[in-house]
């Protein structure tokens, strides 16, 4: 379904982009909700009501918080919509989980539901329940067009796997936005290095953590253990934020500006530092609607600890149905709340690369216990990682780490910024400080130095290649996990 889905958008998208365009502006989010409806239909039919529900349930929630304002009905308004929201998140992600534990500890055998878990549903439910929650706070207009507030929801370039957008974020571009060439251009660039980072780097080396992860615990070195948890840390974050890349892309695309998820993340010198980089609107969505509303660090160090603790946790069971997310929840918890208030003295006195390689080593840890869903398989993995029962080094696992150096290489590169700054040196681009992006293309806030820009052709020439070898590789190709499928 993955596969077609991708598939189908890249032949779906001139179709799109044909009727958007030529159509009146005040017809543009119509277009875009009845598209959206059809993209999501193509991977699940059944689940287009439940989506449609979602949006006339917290339209209808909007509009009875902004008409009872300040009394008793506008604060029944915005529980139903948060209520019913999580109810959906719980029924439909959550009950399996919630049926076999039930089944472990009364000693029953209710039969599991193994409802099919709807495409984006974390994604959309946390976006519709954050529209009601900052209407209800004054933080946002309520937005009166049902078809626009549609659009909102459904919106197919980021529905599938984020980022986030609060609607206060895209409120005004909902209702006025403007289009133009470079607009476009910078958004067909990001799509296609988000295209390219998914199908070329992602889907390659995930193949070589696929092998390794299937070697028997007694047969696994050491070498191939972190040699494996390596290729699953690439894997993961060209999958996640190439996904981030188009959904931005193409928002650009259409007009929209929709927040960065991803700050070159493998670069930080503290795991705080990561968290500030990696999925960045799950994170600030978590700040501003659990963390600060449960008194943040405002009521003391007992208190913080509390929220610190309830968030990651909560971060974690938004990841999965299953108890090792929750065990990795609570692991980056512990790991904050040490570097809160024991480590950072001396991570801010300890060398850069010092810093960085602390970072990398207790976040390739916490990939063990995201990858496996059996605990017990997981504690086995990271047992050979450290040698327990595991040899040193095997054939298998030299000849991988060889034949695959060229490809880890450029995936190491790729996680930096040096693609990005390279890409600004070759086009004679005023580049902005490393930190501020991470695509190779910037929004218009930059241009071409004079005497100095490679000729529009050879750039358009890069992004054809990028686009023709994605192409080619995802046809030909039958390897196309989507890991943020299930979250």
């Amino acid at each position: 379904m993955v596969f077609s889905s991708l598939t189908f958008l890249l032949f779906f998208l001139p179709a799109v982009l044909a009727v958007y365009f030529a159509v009146p502006a005040r017809f543009k989010n119509a277009v875009l909700f009845i598209f959206s409806l059809a993209f999501y239909a193509w991977g699940e039919p059944v689940y287009v009501c439940l989506m449609l529900f979602s949006t006339v349930l917290d339209y209808s929630c909007g509009r009875a918080v902004d008409a009872h304002r300040g009394t008793g009905k506008a604060k029944a308004a915005l529980l139903v919509s948060v209520c019913v929201n999580l109810a959906l998140l719980a029924v439909f992600k959550y009950s399996d989980l919630f049926v076999q534990t039930f089944n472990r500890l009364c000693g029953t055998a209710l039969p599991l539901p193994h409802l099919p878990l709807p495409i984006g549903i974390s994604f959309y439910t946390f976006q519709t329940m954050s529209y009601t929650i900052d209407v209800y706070r004054g933080r946002a207009a309520v937005q009166k067009n049902i078809v626009s507030f549609g659009a909102y929801v459904a919106l197919f370039p980021q529905l599938i796997a984020g980022p986030i957008v609060r609607y206060q974020t895209i409120a005004d571009e909902l209702n006025t936005r403007t289009h133009s060439a470079d607009g476009f251009g910078e958004g067909a660039w990001r799509f296609t290095v988000g295209l390219a980072k998914k199908v070329l780097l992602a889907n390659n080396v995930g193949q070589l953590w696929d092998i390794l992860r299937a070697v028997p615990a007694g047969r696994l070195s050491v070498l191939g253990a972190w040699l494996g948890i390596v290729a699953f840390a690439f894997q993961i974050y060209f999958d996640f934020s190439g996904y981030s890349d188009m959904a931005i892309g193409l928002g650009r695309m259409f007009g929209f500006h929709f927040p960065e998820n991803f700050n070159y993340p493998y670069i930080s010198k503290s795991i705080t530092e990561f968290w500030r980089r990696w999925h960045i609107s799950l994170g600030a969505w978590f700040r501003d609607y659990v963390y600060i509303p449960l008194g943040g660090s405002r009521r003391g160090r007992a208190v913080q600890l509390r929220n610190l603790a309830v968030v990651w946790l909560l971060t974690g069971f938004w990841h999965g149905a299953s108890w090792n997310f929750l065990l990795w929840g609570a692991y980056y918890g512990l790991l904050l709340i040490l570097e809160k208030f024991v480590l950072k003295r001396v991570l801010d006195r300890a060398p850069a690369a010092v810093c960085r390689l602390y970072t990398l080593f207790f976040t390739l840890i916490g990939w063990v216990l995201f990858a496996f869903d059996d605990l017990s398989a997981g504690l086995r993995y990271l047992g050979a990682m450290f040698g327990v029962g595991a040899p040193l080094a095997a054939g298998s696992a030299s000849y991988y780490l060889l034949s695959n150096l060229p490809l880890l290489l450029v995936c190491a590169a790729a996680a930096t910024p040096l693609g990005k700054l390279l890409h600004a040196k070759l086009c004679g681009l005023t580049a902005e400080p490393a930190a501020a992006a991470t695509s190779p293309r910037t929004d218009g806030k930059t241009g071409r130095a004079a005497g100095q820009a490679v000729p529009a052709v050879l750039d358009a020439a890069c992004l054809l290649l990028l686009l023709g070898l994605s192409v080619i590789f995802l046809v030909s190709g039958s390897y196309n996990p989507f890991l943020y499928f299930r979250f």
